[in-house]
């Protein structure tokens, strides 16, 4: 949630007002002359990324942004919300008052696909009211800031009195998310039980920590300080532990008896219009639901073709389910125990990596590292995901060890790609190094174009000889577009928690004992896993324009660089980034 700790009418640049219409230089009537179109969108991003930081700083540790104070913490109040929209709406307003068309070809024209893409969908999202069911077990802010204590600098004398003057404000965060729960219990909305009782789960984990080993005194435990260690220890034992005790006696006294049974937000008030709105926000496509819905079952009955003629020649069998099962029952797809798991993910980290430059023409030097799961994390129903790096740090590749014996090699081997390289790792280490890009290309995440490129990532490394293993190459098109359509299944179409698990789980993309916990991702992040496919569907098609617009001018690793140099644009800009590229190889290879 972020927080606006200054009036919302800001001043840029020393001149009153919003950007149109702030300029230092008249014509000779005395009359201001208006900014430029791409100064004023740089004004704009340049606005909005030093807001974001200010009234939300955590978020620049997860982005790899140096700041230069470490004491900030959001501020989740009904105040400050109000305030972030009274912003979001006047900077909006500047933003759609430019012509952008003039910017084509250069970085502003980037920024401002972004800018104007995140300020429309939070303005529409407003509907869902999330900060009254803000209940999350997929990255709530339980786990968020226990994450965040982990990260906190505290090198110096000037960082550890930041540390404590943070962490000091964070009972008073904890206490106002209760009360945000309340008041949504009284407004009608609620999170799902199920997700609720997770939620309770992983805190339960977290509080049963010794005080020594819990996440939120890792800074101590990384400063040479006896008497910041003292003072963050009564901290965390005299105001952080209460509060977060506090706050999960609430979750089970009174939340989850009065927490909503069904799974889908239309449960909620507006809740149709939330998972619209929802179902843009992440696949960044003016698609609706029901649209998505059958385009998913269209790619799912394409990729169930494809997977019988794999398993006809694998193993003689022509049953789609058969052949799951055939390839999940092969002995050489199972791990023998957690070590093994994570020998096999580092080798295929450091396999892909090497083939890289025969795929994307720049290569980004920061390293990614396989880590994983703290102990408090295991076995919470959170799946293995990417931490972005930074300058200082590398990026991390983050795996749950627990079942090794149950997680498959074939499956392990796609998500792996999907999150560290050609995946993740590789699209936002490349962004990270591009310059000229504006610095709100590292804050604003899209998911369509981020998890698309990570979805074709699992395809592509397949083209670059990565699989090792005979069921990865069948597993790996038993899943896609399934997001596409159990999402708005539950959401929509009124698809029940057995129903939803018996489609997910006949593509063998989890074991059985994921099933419950893929339904309350969904149920939580309501259009989140149709992200990956939109996108990945879009940027192949992109690819396939391209080949045959090129012909035998194409180059595969000039794609991937036209598409990664722009970070997460949203899809409809990065068709026409793609599409003006080509026209401009076409006119070259003509002359």
């Amino acid at each position: 949630m972020l927080t606006v700790s200054r009036v919302t009418t800001v001043l840029l640049f020393a001149c009153t007002g919003f950007i149109i219409g702030c300029s230092s230089e008249r014509d000779d009537a005395g009359q201001e002359i208006p900014a430029a179109p791409g100064d004023a969108i740089t004004a704009a991003a340049d606005d909005f990324y030093r807001w974001s930081l200010e009234t939300s700083p955590e978020q620049a540790y997860f982005a790899g942004i140096d700041i230069d104070r470490h004491d900030g913490l959001s501020d989740n109040s009904p105040a400050a919300l109000a305030a972030v929209h009274a912003y979001e709406d006047e900077l909006l307003a500047a933003v759609e008052a430019v012509d952008v068309s003039q910017l084509r070809g250069t970085p502003e024209w980037i920024t401002a696909a972004f800018l104007k893409q995140e300020l429309t969908s939070r303005r529409a999202l407003r509907v869902c009211r999330q900060e009254l069911w803000n209940v999350n077990q997929m990255g709530g802010w339980h786990s968020g800031y226990a994450q965040l204590a982990q990260l906190q600098p505290v090198d110096t004398l000037a960082e550890r009195e930041d540390a404590l003057i943070r962490w000091s404000k964070f009972a008073a965060f904890v206490d106002q998310e209760t009360a945000n729960l309340e008041a949504g219990l009284e407004s009608g909305y609620s999170a799902p039980r199920s997700v609720v009782q997770r939620v309770i789960e992983q805190i339960d984990g977290l509080l049963a920590l010794p005080i020594d080993e819990s996440p939120f005194m890792s800074p101590a435990a990384r400063a040479d300080d006896a008497d910041f260690g003292q003072a963050l220890r009564d901290t965390v034992e005299g105001q952080i532990i209460p509060a977060v005790q506090r706050h999960r006696e609430f979750l089970r006294e009174v939340y989850l008896p009065a927490a909503r049974e069904a799974l889908s937000v239309t449960a909620n008030p507006d809740g149709e219009a939330c998972y619209e709105a929802s179902i843009r926000r992440y696949t960044t496509l003016d698609r609706s639901g029901r649209d998505v819905f059958e385009l998913g079952s269209s790619v799912v009955a394409a990729n169930r073709d494809t997977v019988i003629e794999l398993g006809s020649e694998l193993y003689g069998i022509e049953d789609f389910a058969e052949i799951i099962v055939a390839a999940k029952a092969d002995p050489a797809d199972h791990f023998n125990d957690a070590d093994e798991l994570l020998e096999f993910s580092r080798d295929m980290v450091a396999r892909a990596e090497a083939e890289m430059p025969n795929w994307v023409g720049t290569m980004p030097t920061q390293a990614v590292e396989v880590v994983p799961f703290e102990p408090h994390e295991e076995g919470t129903g959170r799946s293995a995901h990417y931490r972005p790096g930074n300058e200082e740090r590398p990026g991390e590749y983050r795996i749950p060890l627990h079942d090794a014996e149950g997680q498959s090699r074939g499956n392990a081997e796609a998500v792996a790609f999907h999150e560290a390289w050609p995946g993740h790792h590789l699209q936002i280490a490349t962004t990270q190094a591009v310059e000229g890009l504006h610095p709100i290309t590292r804050i604003i995440w899209f998911s369509g174009p981020g998890e698309g490129w990570a979805r074709y990532s699992e395809a592509l490394a397949e083209e670059m000889g990565q699989y090792s293993t005979t069921t990865g190459p069948i597993l790996r098109r038993a899943w896609p577009a399934r997001g596409m359509v159990v999402d708005p299944g539950i959401h929509l179409l009124g698809w029940t928690r057995e129903q939803a698990k018996e489609f997910m789980l006949e593509s063998g993309r989890f074991p059985a004992s994921q099933g419950d916990a893929m339904v309350d991702r969904i149920a939580i992040l309501p259009g989140q896993l149709t992200a990956y496919d939109s996108g990945g569907l879009e940027i192949l098609a992109l690819r396939r324009e391209a080949e045959a617009e090129l012909g035998e001018d194409f180059d595969i690793r000039e794609f991937h660089d036209r598409v990664l140099e722009v970070g997460t644009i949203p899809l409809a800009a990065l068709r026409e980034h793609i599409e003006f590229w080509i026209a401009e190889e076409r006119s070259e290879s003509i002359e």
